[in-house]
């Protein structure tokens, strides 16, 4: 078996649209067969259905959205482990996991960040689209405006969940919340810049190229998102 230190392996698979209970338990098995280094690092790109997520440091006044609100237009809400405050995630925007020893790579969380953030960017700019970074918070920006969102949970040196960046995304979900809990701000998409939908599979394919180049992996493997779906039945 090659050395990872030297050559890094990446497997990739597409997961579709998926509950986001689901694929929340589906990251938690991944991270312990890689923790155990029973698998490659793995990377996911998936849609969720309309669902808010708050992250550990999140302030519940920041779901704006009553329960009969969040009722009628089906949307989830869930507390998770990340990093960060409330966000938005729905059709039309893609939401990347990647689940990757840091060892192997770089042994800085700020460094991952910066990567994930740089992904994005590299993307964007292939739309012709111009991005920064904001001093004062994480995730990729249009001038005043979020593009995509970041947080993360680093544990024993292994990541979890990742980004969310808009591409079709319907911007209007966007009200239900304080995104981010930051209230001078707008969020944004690569429709909404372009003018235009955008083929999702095109943006998973150019993030998918690009996470490759920033984290270094030598060799990609592609695989059926029905293999881990068993995996999470027959380990549950």
């Amino acid at each position: 078996m090659a050395n990872l230190s030297t050559y890094r392996t990446l497997d990739y698979s597409d997961l579709g649209l998926i509950d986001y209970k689901i694929a929340w338990d589906l990251q938690k098995e991944i991270f312990n067969l890689r923790l155990n280094n029973e698998i490659n690092d793995t990377f996911f790109l998936l849609e969720h259905p309309h669902t808010y997520t708050l992250g550990k440091v999140a302030e519940k006044e920041n779901l704006i959205s009553n329960d009969d609100q969040l009722k009628e237009l089906g949307i989830n809400v869930y507390e998770i482990d990340r990093g960060g405050d409330i966000t938005y995630h729905g059709p039309g925007q893609i939401v990347g996991y990647p689940i990757i020893k840091l060892t192997d790579w770089k042994h800085d969380t700020h460094e991952y960040l910066r990567g994930l953030e740089e992904v994005i960017m590299i993307t964007c700019s292939e739309y012709g689209i111009a991005t920064e970074r904001n001093p004062k918070f994480t995730g990729v920006w249009i001038g005043q405006r979020k593009i995509a969102a970041i947080g993360i949970k680093v544990s024993r040196w292994i990541t979890m969940h990742g980004f969310a960046f808009n591409v079709n995304t319907d911007l209007n979900y966007f009200g239900g919340i304080i995104p981010c809990g930051i209230r001078d701000k707008e969020v944004t998409s690569l429709k909404k810049e372009l003018g235009t939908d955008i083929d999702l599979q095109e943006v998973k394919e150019k993030l998918v190229n690009n996470f490759q180049k920033v984290f270094g992996y030598d060799h990609l493997i592609m695989r059926e998102k029905d293999g881990y779906l068993k995996t999470l039945i027959n380990l549950s």
